[in-house]
């Protein structure tokens, strides 16, 4: 029996294609919209997270604003925070403008950045050509250097700039590399910049102190327990002073960002689902219509012996079936909506099960909560009133 109410239901709606197909374009625009939003949603924040990681998801940077008696962090103070459990490496970074000359060109204002060895070996993609910084350039204040790929276009043209000199504030560097061109917004900074060793860049930039100090982590899991070592030993550079300095923890970042593309998914997701409630009122209104046009139908059945269960039996299912193909169409309407938006944004598509789940759940639940009412009229009729209708 329950085959023969399968049989009838789809009978039934293909006997009326053009009503049913508009009865399914509420059921079409909502599962449509969802669908689209919450996957645009998705793919814009997962490249914005891509962004926020690739700033370095295992790395803990440290902004000292100093007191009025220690105006930053010195070696020793480094080499406290190299201690700390879990840490990999610490990059200090000193930055300045001067002037760099080469051959009688020179370039004015141009970044200077301190840095050792560890943000060479714990950065990718970043040299171009030659070698990083090493040790060696640290410990002896090697008067070398990194250009950018703007520094080396200007003032390098047409030659390899590696070996040759560079004067940086009056004081001739030999370039051992040259550093990849990017867009990134992390590092976009170094196609400008030049790069040498951070002993050597306190002499030239006359400071004896580090603010800004990078500490990579070799397990970014325990990042709260070395943020509190970090605070730690912080607090006794500086005699405890607040305000001393700042720590920002990439992890807590790209966790707080994710919890915020989760509530705005949800968010577009619930506006999108008003309009599956409009496209489940417009079941409801056509299955009404069914059940007043083919009253003589239902009287017949029943005065032929057939259950009331099995007269709602039918018209749930219509109702259902309605909602299902409805919800298909509308999942690959969907999908092809965000797969275009996301093509012209430059975002990454990914349609995930969840979402293809949560909008068959919605369209199968739309069919059934608005289809029980005509459903159950239908088998509430009385079959001598209904046989009446003939």
């Amino acid at each position: 029996m329950f085959k023969e109410n399968i049989k009838m239901a789809w009978m039934n709606l293909i006997h009326n294609k053009m009503r049913s197909f508009l009865t399914m374009l509420g059921i079409v625009i909502g599962v449509a919209s969802i669908i689209a939003l919450i996957t645009i949603v998705q793919g814009a924040m997962n490249g914005m997270t891509s962004e926020f990681s690739s700033f370095g998801a295992d790395k803990i940077t440290v902004q000292a604003m100093g007191t009025p008696l220690k105006q930053g962090l010195m070696d020793n103070d480094i080499q406290s925070l190299m201690k700390i459990e879990d840490v990999a490496g610490v990059s200090p970074t000193l930055t300045g403008k001067t002037t760099v000359v080469h051959k009688g060109n020179e370039k004015k204002d141009v970044m200077i950045q301190g840095k050792n060895e560890v943000y060479f070996s714990k950065t990718k993609d970043l040299i171009d050509k030659g070698r990083g910084l090493n040790r060696l350039d640290i410990q002896n204040k090697n008067q070398v250097c990194l250009i950018g790929s703007n520094i080396a276009n200007e003032l390098f043209f047409g030659e390899n700039p590696i070996g040759q000199k560079l004067l940086i504030a009056g004081v001739t560097h030999t370039v051992v590399g040259t550093l990849q061109k990017s867009n990134s917004f992390s590092d976009g900074n170094n196609n400008d910049s030049v790069i040498i060793p951070y002993t050597t860049s306190m002499g030239l930039l006359g400071t004896g102190y580090m603010t800004n100090v990078e500490v990579y982590m070799s397990d970014a899991n325990h990042s709260e327990k070395i943020t509190e070592d970090i605070e730690s030993v912080l607090n006794q550079a500086f005699n405890y002073k607040e305000n001393s300095f700042s720590i920002m923890n990439m992890q807590d970042m790209i966790a707080s960002f994710k919890k915020i593309t989760t509530m705005l998914s949800l968010m577009l997701g619930g506006i999108a689902s008003i309009s599956l409630v409009v496209g489940g009122i417009g079941i409801m209104n056509m299955m009404l219509v069914s059940v007043t046009e083919r009253t003589a139908e239902i009287g017949l059945r029943k005065a032929l012996g057939a259950e009331p269960k099995r007269i709602q039996q039918q018209f749930l299912l219509e109702a259902v079936f309605l909602s299902l193909f409805g919800g298909t169409i509308g999942l690959l309407l969907g999908a092809f909506i965000a797969y275009g938006v996301c093509f012209l944004i430059g975002a990454s598509f990914a349609l995930s099960a969840s979402t293809i789940i949560l909008a068959f759940f919605f369209s199968a639940a739309i069919g059934i909560i608005f289809g029980i009412a005509p459903a159950r009229k239908a088998s509430k009729l009385n079959p001598i009133d209904a046989l009446r209708s003939i």
